[in-house]
């Protein structure tokens, strides 16, 4: 009896110390990052957010089954596979044995994000899957024990040094390969609701941590990590706020996305953002109705319904819908990070390329009234479209040409000059009413996707409010 008595004892202690490292509070290094002045973070931040425009990658060895399992369509994203079919690790694991991207062609992938008019690229350097695309030290289950044996994140920070693109890397703090961490819910890995891990704090200081640093050390200076995952109950938001305290001691210029504590992506919780962990928001697959003020964000979306590659999802969004998308985004103050999911060869899927490269033609001309912008003046969107502006100058992205050949701008300001971007040497007229400006026309759209047409003005946007009506 005694015996069993100092069993339960020793077991005891052993939950409670696990319990208490899986809570930590916040390191002196937490401390550190919080004395950053707004100074200091609008110059960390600058560059992502002049940038508005980044592409995403989903791959991995999901790749491969695209979507099928065993003959069978996977109901909903391709990523997801080895947890929506139930597939134990043993036998999603034999993948890598068949994982030979021989088409693989980083200076290509880069130069498709540089021609469509992206400024930064975000690869999924390790998926909930576990898989590391990257030649890591700390696991076996990486890109070296593929046939391919070539490590993809550092073929991809050689071109995108080499063409002037920032790289940034995903990271999935929850893992279905590793014992420690999901891996040992085998094979129902998502488990949201269940009692946690006891020995994730082994895995957090002994794996993840350590993975990072390889990713933050190996590959130069990179501009974002984009963390993923942190809804399993063994995550708590200190243990977030310590991890990116833990990544800026390493590389103190690092933007951390808030999916590194438990501030979802969602429009939830954003009034309580400027207490959580991470740089910016990140609604998926939508852009919030009025953007958040005062916050930074990205949209992340697909081009079709997956993330991963999925052979039979040819449910492509249109060239004039991604246009207008990356115009809603930014007028609201957010950029717009879209995503490409590789096929198990390496290659970008043609629609994919097809749609970036429209994109790269509109941004070609019409980048000036994107990078660097800030939001609309307006509250909501005109009749006409939307704007973004930068001082001096207001840009408005008509997206509904007006029949009657003017556009209407609810602003006081004095218009110097107007024209349309795509052709600056050609004015438009314009004329200050009681409460806006009009602006004359052509008869014809130039440009159907979006025409960007441009407003000189004295000083900020004095937008007018429409008089209220109603008792």
């Amino acid at each position: 009896m005694i015996r069993s008595w100092m069993t339960c004892l020793i077991v005891l202690s052993f939950c409670v110390s696990i319990s208490l490292a899986a809570d930590a509070p916040p390191t002196a290094t937490t401390a550190a990052a919080a004395t950053e002045s707004k100074a200091q973070r609008d110059a960390r931040m600058k560059w992502w957010r002049d940038a508005r425009f980044g592409m995403f990658i989903h791959w991995g060895l999901y790749a491969i089954p695209a979507g099928e399992w065993k003959g069978q369509e996977i109901p909903r994203i391709g990523e997801w596979i080895q947890n929506y079919a139930h597939i134990p690790r043993s036998e999603y694991g034999q993948l890598a044995q068949h994982f030979n991207p021989v088409k693989f062609d980083a200076k290509q992938w880069v130069g498709i994000a540089k021609d469509a008019g992206m400024k930064y690229i975000v690869i999924t350097s390790k998926h909930h899957d576990g898989f590391a695309l990257w030649d890591s030290k700390v696991s076996d289950y990486d890109i070296m024990a593929t046939p391919f044996k070539r490590d993809i994140l550092k073929e991809l920070t050689d071109a995108c040094r080499d063409q002037g693109i920032r790289l940034c890397f995903y990271h999935s703090i929850m893992d279905w390969h590793h014992d420690d961490a999901q891996g040992a819910r085998d094979p129902n890995y998502d488990n949201r609701k269940g009692e946690a891990n006891p020995n994730w704090a082994r895995y957090r200081e002994e794996y993840l941590k350590p993975q990072l640093k390889e990713l933050l050390t190996n590959y130069g200076e990179i501009g974002v990590l984009w963390f993923d995952g942190e809804w399993v109950p063994d995550w708590t938001e200190e243990q977030g706020k310590e991890l990116e305290a833990y990544c800026r001691s390493i590389q103190p210029k690092l933007i951390v996305n808030n999916r590194v504590g438990k501030a979802r992506n969602s429009m939830k919780g954003m009034n309580k953002y400027a207490d959580a962990a991470g740089d910016f928001g990140t609604p998926e697959q939508e852009v919030p109705p009025t953007g958040f003020p005062g916050v930074d964000w990205e949209s992340c979306m697909t081009m079709n319904d997956t993330w991963g590659f999925k052979k039979n999802d040819h449910n492509w969004k249109s060239e004039e819908k991604l246009i207008r998308t990356l115009i809603e985004t930014a007028s609201k103050g957010g950029n717009f990070l879209l995503n490409v999911g590789p096929t198990a060869e390496g290659e970008i899927p043609q629609p994919s390329v097809e749609r970036l490269a429209a994109m790269g033609r509109w941004m070609k001309t019409n980048g000036d009234a994107i990078y660097g912008t800030t939001a609309s003046p307006f509250a909501s969107e005109m009749a006409w479209g939307r704007a973004t502006q930068k001082p001096g100058k207001l840009y408005l992205h008509v997206l509904n040409w007006p029949a009657e050949g003017k556009i209407v701008v609810p602003i006081g300001n004095k218009v110097a000059r107007a024209y349309l971007l795509t052709d600056a040497s050609a004015g438009l007229e314009s004329s200050a009413g009681e409460a806006d400006v009009s602006v004359s026309v052509p008869a014809e759209m130039p440009d159907r996707n979006a025409t960007v047409v441009v407003l000189e003005i004295d000083g900020p946007p004095q937008v007018i409010a429409p008089p209220k009506t109603g008792g």
